[in-house]
Formats: structure tokens, sequence, C-alpha cells
């Protein structure tokens, strides 16, 4: 053969030019489509030599240098396209011509190199290869669909892998796109083998583009006697608190429509992390479910049919019994007569927090007093929330805003769920104007406690504490006595 010499030098050069970059290269996709080239061009060796020893078989004779060429060409541009597209020292391929594309060059560019080296213009040849490209043809037309719609989904770039996505039905992160099908991992843990034709063919929602943070929402029904600010108000609070939920961007609420038995609120807030949307909305209808309960706003049941309730009372005998009993068992309160715990209790509100939430912050302004009836609350001070004490059923605390009208001293926030008893200043106030006489008892109770407490935090260069006397005449001033 004429060419015999060339294809020899030409196969020893790539097969020394691929062991060459794979000593170099770091890049992993590379090194394995190198190793792909030098496969290739040791079998185009083995041809080569084939045809020289059996001159003798036709096909060898007539064919061997045409497949000599095909599987040079395939072995040199596959291994120019893994160099030119690639980074070389780290791993992972370019945004825009990911291993599918690249592979879809290759095969395009030898495919012409055939045609031509087989002369495909003779009819005959022509003929037969149209038919048999004809069965051929329709036997994989799913499978080119699927080829040729991983290459756009490859090229159009609209998800990648480790995205979040909706598809149709299924929601998941994708995990691997291959030129059948694409791999989607559900919040189940299952893996969807999406055929790329059928996904070529869907909506497809991406969460992990062009931001991260992804927007949520929860649907919300409340009574029609609640106005739309005091129902904002409730839900911005609860939203407030609610863990996942950003800070950036705000979170806000609408009025989304007058419903059949309840106006509809919609409360809308952002996530940094769509895996965890399921967690995020858990931790908002607790905090909504909280909140609403503490302002006495109820969510309606959904009416169907006419039907009537009674309301069990309220505020009944047994209840406020028990209420005194609580308001008894408060130091500061301890020494005041059986009227005015009685009289505080009949005043006073029970309000339910769940594990997490804040019942008071330090710094904010306060003016009222909360018993703890049931579970525990933490008390923190400092910008790192340093815990200074446990409060159990049976405590108190935020007695010197009750008393002097003090910002809060300290954060408390609940410990799982806790109810507690508020006693306002202003309630407490109307006693205490009929009954000055028991201002010394409860100075010296507070400067007690106030003593306790600076224990508690034991920080060097911490408020001073006030003597009983001074405090005294800060709680005549606070009431209007003097």
């Amino acid at each position: 053969m004429p060419h015999s010499t060339a294809h020899l030098l030409d196969s020893v050069g790539l097969l020394l030019g691929a062991a060459l970059f794979i000593a170099i290269v770091r890049n992993r996709v590379i090194r394995r489509r190198l190793l792909f080239s030098a496969a290739i061009t040791i079998v185009t060796l083995v041809l080569h030599l084939a045809a020289e020893w059996r001159p003798d078989i036709g096909w060898l004779r007539d064919y061997g240098w045409r497949l000599e060429e095909i599987g040079l060409s395939l072995s040199f541009f596959n291994t120019l396209l893994s160099l030119a597209f690639n980074p070389w020292f780290r791993d992972g391929t370019h945004d825009r011509t990911p291993a599918i594309v690249q592979d879809t060059l290759v095969i395009l560019v030898v495919a012409a190199i055939g045609i031509i080296a087989f002369d495909m213009s003779s009819i005959s040849v022509l003929a037969g290869s149209t038919i048999v490209a004809g069965f051929v043809g329709f036997a994989a037309q799913s499978t080119l669909s699927n080829a040729f719609a991983g290459i756009a989904i490859q090229i159009e770039r609209p998800f990648r892998v480790g995205h979040w996505v909706t598809v149709g039905n299924w929601v998941g992160t994708v995990t691997e796109i291959t030129w059948r099908a694409t791999k989607i991992r559900t919040k189940e843990g299952n893996i969807v083998d999406l055929p790329n034709s059928v996904l070529a063919g869907e909506a497809i929602t991406n969460y992990s583009e062009p931001d991260a943070p992804s927007m949520l929402y929860v649907d919300v029904g409340l009574g029609y006697e609640v106005a739309p600010d005091d129902a904002r108000e409730a839900l911005m609070e609860a939203l407030g608190q609610a863990k996942y939920v950003l800070s950036e961007p705000a979170p806000d609420v609408l009025l989304l429509k007058f419903g059949d038995s309840a106006v509809v609120y919609r409360a809308r807030f952002w996530i940094d992390d769509f895996s965890q949307d399921d967690l995020a909305q858990d931790a908002v209808h607790t905090r909504i479910y909280y909140e609403l309960r503490r302002r006495n706003i109820e969510i309606p049941w959904p009416i169907q049919i006419e039907y009537s309730r009674e309301e069990p009372p309220v505020d009944t005998p047994e209840r406020r019994e028990r209420f005194a009993r609580q308001v008894a068992a408060v130091p500061v309160f301890a020494k005041l007569p059986p009227e005015a715990h009685r009289a505080l209790a009949a005043e006073a509100r029970e309000l339910l927090y769940g594990d997490g939430e804040v019942i008071v912050r330090e710094g904010d302004a306060g003016a009222s007093l909360f018993a703890v009836v049931a579970g525990r609350v933490a008390i923190t001070v400092g910008p790192d929330r340093r815990e200074v004490a446990v409060t159990r059923a049976g405590g108190y605390f935020g007695e010197m805003s009750l008393l002097t009208g003090d910002p809060r001293t300290a954060t408390v926030t609940a410990r799982g769920s806790c109810t507690v008893l508020e006693i306002t200043a202003e309630s407490f106030r109307a006693y205490v104007q009929q009954h000055p006489e028991v201002i010394d008892a409860l100075a010296a109770a507070a400067q007690t406690r106030r003593k306790e407490l600076d224990d508690a935090r034991a920080a060097p260069g911490g408020a001073s504490q006030l003597a009983t006397a001074s405090l005294r005449a800060r709680m005549l001033d606070y009431f209007g006595l003097r």
C-alpha cells in the first residue's frame, strides 16, 4: 500500500502523544478520553499489521486502509477536542461543551471522513445503505430522540448536576445527565430516570438559578372579624421567628382573597436551600399557629354545612382561682393578701409559646411580668446569648419591667412547648394605687430578685445593685403615687 508507512507513523505518533498528555494533565475526564484514543490507535495498528501479513484476505486488502483512516481520525479528533475543550489541571468539563457535546462533534467528523473513505457515491452502495439506514433508524428512533434531546439539554443548560428542579410531577436534585436520560434524586431518596426526549417536552422549573434563595409561601385563612392590619402584624411576627426564613429578601404578607368561611392571607418568605422547603414550611406553620393562638385569632373551621356550636365559657371561676394560685406562687406577690392575687388573676392572660420562640428580648421596652405555668424557659444575656438560668414551672421573670417600666434585662426563650401567665403593669397599677402600702414589700422582694440575677450574670462591670430605698422611690414614681 502506498500509504502504509504513513499510517504506521501516524499510529505511533498518536500513541506517543496520548501517553505524553496523560502524564501531563490532571483532569480525569481528559485522561479517560485519551485512554480511549490510545485503545483505538492500538486497534488500527493491529489492523495495519494484519493487512501487511495477510494480503490474500480480500476485505483487508480492499477496505483495511479505509478502516485505518477512520480509526486514526477517531483517535486524533477525540484527542484534539478533549485537550481543547476541557481544563487540564482540574476535574470537570466546560459548561458549554460537556462530554456529550464533545462526543457528538467527534462522531460527526469521523462519520464525514468515513463517507468519503468508503466512496458512498456509488448508487448500489447508496441504495443498500438507505434501506439499512431506514431499518436502523426506525429501530433506533427512540434512542436517537433521547440522544438529540440530551445534546440540546447540554447546549442550552436549563439545569446542571446538583440543581433542584421540578419536571412534570417530579421534584428533586439532578444527579446525572447521559445520552439517554437525566437522573433526578427525589426528596424521598428515590432515583427517577427521565428519558431526555420526555424531559425536553416538559416545563422545567429550576430553583437553583439565577439565585440560590427560593421563595415559598403558606396560605392561612382567618376570621372576617380580624382586621387586615392585625392579621399582617401577627403573621409577620411569626415569620420573623421561624427557622430557615431569611431576613433578606424580606418576607411579606398579602391579602389573597375573601373566601367562603375566611379571609385568606398569603405569607411569602425566602429560604437559601430549596432542599429544606418542607422543613421551612413546617416551621412557618408552627410559628403561625402559636402566634395566632396567643393573640386569640381563630383559624375558622371549613364551613360546608350549617351547624351550631356552643362555645364553652372562657372566664370561669375555676380558671380565675387557678390563676390566683399561680400569682400567689410568685415570690414578688407572695406577701400580698388573697384579694390582691384574685384582682391580678382577673386581668392576667395565659399565653402558649412553641419551642425556640422568644417571649421577651433583651433591651426591648416592657411593662409586664410572666409566671411560668407549664414547661420551661431559658434566660440569656448579652449579644452572644449566654445562658444564665433555666426557669421551670412555678418560676417567673420580668418583674423589674412590671414594677419600674425598665427595658428587659435579658432574653427569655421557650424550651419546648411552654405556657406563661402575663400580668401587665396596667392591671397591677390599679391595685397598687388603691393599696400603696404594698410598695415596701414589693421593693424588698424585687431587690432580692435583682441581686440573684446579678450574681447569676457574674459579669465584671455589670449593672450595680439598686438600693431598696431607691427602688421603692422609682416604683412610687412609676405608679404615680407621689
